[in-house]
């Protein structure tokens, strides 16, 4: 029988003894390359706030230039074995949309769903659904971006082979946005991204009203859910309400 320790990987296996996450951090600090890895004694300290100021400071960094320094091949076969992910991120398809390089996170830190505009099915659910109930993730980040493709595919209604119905799934962003003051097309871009905003927005409201399983870990606390849209001009995040 497939049980959640068989999913994971063997909890007990991991001999990476750190302390606490900032241990990386700190690592990079005194000139170290940092082979850090997320153990499940960290991972069960950490709160979705201390998550989610974690992955601030991480686009800080990002945007200062003081990414840390990783070896990354020495990651991968510490995390082979087993992973304790601190949150999930539901991004774009979009190749400049790094969600590792833009919140300065390591291999085993975050579980990433991609699909052109970032928007939420049964697939994606499931995948989310397992990151936080199943992998221990405390946050589910959805993150919208400047100067989408796809959000600008729905706005001016594509009709091309399968690409059609991806698009249907943006619409309802787009309806929402009808209230905007200005040129509703895509070469607005304050229209494109409110849009993106929107559809963000819409996500996060289809998450809790289709996953009663994170809804509930939302209701406990157990998880937080969080919008933002990245800007890939200046590599900043604006986080949204």
């Amino acid at each position: 029988m497939l049980t959640i320790a068989s999913i994971l990987g063997a909890c007990n296996t991991s001999t990476n003894k750190e302390n606490a996450s900032s241990t990386e951090i700190k690592e990079a600090e005194d000139g170290q390359v940092s082979t850090h890895v997320m153990t499940k004694e960290q991972q069960d300290k950490l709160t979705p706030d201390l998550v989610l100021q974690q992955l601030k400071d991480g686009n800080t960094r990002f945007n200062s230039q003081k990414i840390t320094t990783r070896n990354h091949s020495e990651q991968v076969r510490k995390a082979a074995v087993v992973q304790f992910p601190k949150a999930v991120v539901l991004s774009c398809l979009d190749s400049r949309v790094t969600v590792e390089d833009v919140f300065d996170q390591g291999m085993g830190d975050v579980f990433v769903g991609r699909v052109a505009g970032n928007f939420v099915n049964e697939d994606l659910l499931g995948s989310l659904e397992f990151a936080s109930k199943v992998a221990g993730a405390k946050l589910i980040l959805i993150m919208g971006h400047q100067h989408c493709g796809a959000i600008k595919g729905a706005i001016d209604d594509v009709k091309l082979g399968n690409i059609t119905a991806m698009l249907a799934n943006i619409k309802p962003a787009v309806t929402m946005s009808q209230d905007f003051k200005g040129e509703k097309t895509s070469k607005n871009d304050e229209f494109v991204k409110y849009v993106s905003e929107n559809n963000v927005r819409y996500a996060m409201k289809q998450i809790r009203e289709r996953s009663p399983i994170i809804k509930e870990m939302e209701d406990k606390g157990q998880v937080k859910i969080v919008g933002v849209f990245y800007r890939v001009t200046d590599g900043t995040i604006e986080f949204l309400n």
